[in-house]
């Protein structure tokens, strides 16, 4: 994974060059106001115009990412800054000054909008929380070294505020190289361009491996948007297991192949007891603790519930669940100029009563048990494996190559037209291991109307069965023999973009990453970032290090550095903890922590009970409340936003989602002086507190746990979820 990693440090230097710019501004603005003798409303101009060219700049950033790629967008988010920082270092007037500024908010935009976005569709789902939350961590290092750098020149018989702003350019041509020369393209991207060989070989850099098939697979049918999906339990194992079965029972298994020749396994269809398959068939996931939960929080709960503790490898006693003879390849890649379709011989043809379950990217061939079954040829399509692959040894490896992370497997069936006419067809399949207790392990595992012998060989998985992305509902007409399929670049080209926004799994989640975006926002993080200095200064931090002969201004500038600093520590807890604990608990921990800081720091602004005291309480409280928010509510609003969305929509919702993230952060940043003149200090941390509390309640009824779950698991869930959720509201 030291590929992933590398490339998300580099993407995360963007964030850097925003906490620098965060922090300088906040800084130097202290320097500028006496230079140029603004009043109020001019130094909040002066500060808002960044926030206003992002807000600007984000409104088309998703949508052109989507069309030109995350790539190119980063190359001009860093041109952007070090024309913006070239422009502040000679900024004759406060007009200039603001157009730099406005240039400098269109950079900034563009890094805090599309930074999660590339990190999410590059990382694995097992980590992708923690790299993730390197943007926040680069972000408070900037801040961090911005506050040191501003703090020393503050020393200076007379500090230049445009040095201060004009050092942005010096970083931004390191990230301008790296977004050049060392950041590859989304492979999710690419291959929703139908760029198929591009994101084979960005896969292979990124996971350090040769076999990237079922990865690959994965990102084809994360094309898909809002199809019918139904949640299905499977109890799997060897099917010499299951005799003395009748043509009734036989009927209904889904047939796998595993990894010894004439060794074969089969997927039964049972009413077990997980929680996944218990929420879909009786049509509710409600929590009946708790009526005004979102169903969906319920329905993803249930998956973290299940996880098994052996970790996200599924099926870990079978090695490759799949496997193959060797089968006729004659073209080995997949790109836009590979074969468009292909239609396989359904297993029907010789066994009537199966299902047929494809692995991504191989040909099923014929075992001992089915050897009169004619093997489909391979022309190169997402079916076909190469010579020598892991599969053909049926080594352990070969579980990451089919298993997409998160204890969750790829695979696909066939199915003809079944007797109480349901209509067959071509179905994909994300397979979940749920653990089974201890006890059962190794014994009989009782299912209703049959006791199964499971003797350790025996796994039970729930599965969310849905359309694959590369189905064509033209090709139902021609009855095709088996699973036709059609090319990505053909598929992306027939949907209307801005129609699955009416999709209601994806207006489910704008619902979540729209509210806690905005909820962040008036929690009040930015405008007090903006302006700690005077902040701290007003509560009185000059008192603390008066001994020391060093200045009111000074003092605040080095507090708030040595602030920035205690949050470096925090965030990597967060970094270690965010795949671990999860997005969900660690908001539900963190946010009454930030509620109480900020309680105690109204008590103490509205009760003296001596300088000294209240300066430092009032300085612990801005100091514990930083460090806490960039624990969680910092990093993980951007995360959320960037892994709950589509493949195809993506770009478009995380625009929609920033475009409130800034809008509210222009309101915050704006009102704060004039809030600080109305009302105090204590006053402005009043209305945050109550916000803060208003976001706890959000984030328990409607935000769901996303850990460790593929991208398109993710988005599959939201649309079966927000089914649920209408179901609930009808009835």
């Amino acid at each position: 994974m030291k590929g992933a990693v590398l490339v998300a440090l580099a993407a995360s230097i963007g964030n850097f060059l925003q906490g620098w710019d965060n922090a300088t501004i906040a800084g130097a603005m202290v320097y500028i106001k006496k230079d140029m003798a603004l009043n109020s409303s001019v130094e909040g101009l002066v500060v808002a115009i960044s926030l206003i060219g992002a807000t600007i700049i984000t409104t088309c950033s998703g949508p052109i990412s989507d069309w030109v790629g995350r790539r190119p967008m980063l190359i001009l988010s860093s041109l952007l800054y070090f024309i913006s920082g070239l422009i502040m270092l000679w900024s004759p007037n406060v007009f200039i000054l603001c157009i730099a500024r406005l240039l400098d908010g269109f950079g900034i935009g563009l890094a805090v909008t599309l930074v999660p976005v590339y990190i999410s569709e590059t990382a694995p789902s097992d980590i992708r929380g923690l790299l993730n939350t390197l943007p926040q961590f680069t972000g408070s290092g900037g801040m961090f070294i911005s506050y040191c750098m501003v703090f020393s020149m503050s020393l200076s018989v007379s500090p230049s505020w445009r040095v201060m702003l004009g050092v942005l350019s010096i970083p931004s041509v390191l990230y301008f190289i790296l977004t050049v020369f060392f950041l590859p393209e989304s492979p999710r991207w690419l291959v929703s361009k139908g760029r198929m060989l591009e994101a084979k070989k960005v896969l292979q850099r990124l996971r350090g491996i040769e076999d990237v098939s079922g990865e690959m697979a994965l990102l084809v049918e994360g094309l898909g948007i809002g199809g019918e999906t139904s949640i299905e339990e499977y109890i799997i194992g060897p099917a010499e297991g299951l005799d003395g079965e009748s043509a009734a029972d036989h009927k209904h298994k889904i047939r796998l192949y595993g990894p010894g020749e004439g060794l074969s396994w089969v997927a039964k269809p049972v009413t077990g007891q997980s929680s996944l398959a218990l929420a879909s068939r009786q049509g509710s996931v409600v929590n009946k603790s708790m009526a005004l939960m979102d169903p969906l929080v319920t329905l993803f709960g249930s998956v973290h519930e299940k996880l098994p503790e052996s970790g996200s490898m599924l099926f870990p006693n079978f090695g490759s669940m799949f496997s193959t003879v060797e089968p006729h390849v004659k073209n080995e890649q997949w790109d836009e100029e590979s074969q468009r379709g292909d239609d396989y011989t359904s297993e029907a043809a010789g066994m009537d009563s199966d299902d047929n379950v494809h692995s991504p990217l191989i040909s099923r061939q014929a075992t001992s048990m089915d050897k009169d079954i004619v093997p489909p040829p391979s022309h190169g399509s997402i079916f076909s494996v190469r010579h020598h692959s892991s599969f053909l040894q049926g080594s352990s490896d070969a579980v990451g190559n089919t298993g997409i992370g998160g204890g969750w497997q790829l695979a696909w069936k066939w199915s003809e037209k079944g007797e109480d006419g349901k209509e067959g067809g071509f179905k994909r399949i994300y397979l979940h291991h749920e653990d089974i207790p201890a006890p059962q392990r190794g014994s009989v595992l009782s299912l209703p109307g049959e006791d199964v012998y499971a003797e350790g060989e025996f796994i039970q998985a729930a599965a969310l069965v849905s359309q694959p992305a590369l189905f064509s509902k033209e090709l139902k007409d021609q009855r095709p023999v088996g699973p036709a399929m059609v090319h990505p670049s053909e598929t992306v080209s027939k949907t209307p973009i801005w129609s699955a926004l009416l999709e209601p799994g994806v207006k489910h989640a704008l619902i979540v990453g729209i509210g806690i975006q905005i909820l962040q926002q008036f929690s009040g993080i930015n405008g007090v970032l903006y302006y700690t200095p005077q902040i701290l200064e007003e509560a009185g931090v000059g008192v603390l290090l008066s001994n020391m002969g060093i200045g009111s201004e000074s003092a605040s500038f080095l507090i708030s550095a040595v602030t920035t600093f205690l949050m470096l520590p925090c965030i990597g807890v967060a970094m270690r903890l965010m795949d671990i604990s999860g997005r969900r608990r660690l908001l539900l921990a963190t946010i009454p922590v930030l509620i109480v800081s900020l309680i105690v720091l109204v008590v103490f602004e509205l009760v003296t009970v001596s300088t000294m005291v209240n300066a430092a309480i009032s300085t612990i409280c801005v100091v514990v409340y930083f460090c806490i928010f960039v624990m969680a509510y910092g990093p993980i609003p951007n995360i959320l936003c960037s892994e709950i969305f589509p493949t195809r929509v993506r770009g478009l919702c995380i625009a929609v989602c920033a475009m409130v993230f800034w809008i509210g952060d222009i309101i915050v940043t704006y009102t704060l002086p004039l809030m600080l003149s109305a009302i105090g200090l204590a006053g402005v941390f009043g209305v945050y507190a109550v916000v803060c509390i208003v976001s706890w309640i959000f984030v328990y009824l409607k935000v769901p746990e996303t850990k460790g779950m593929p991208l398109e698991v993710i988005a599959e869930f939201f649309s079966v979820g927000a089914r649920q959720a209408a179901k609930v509201a009808k009835n």
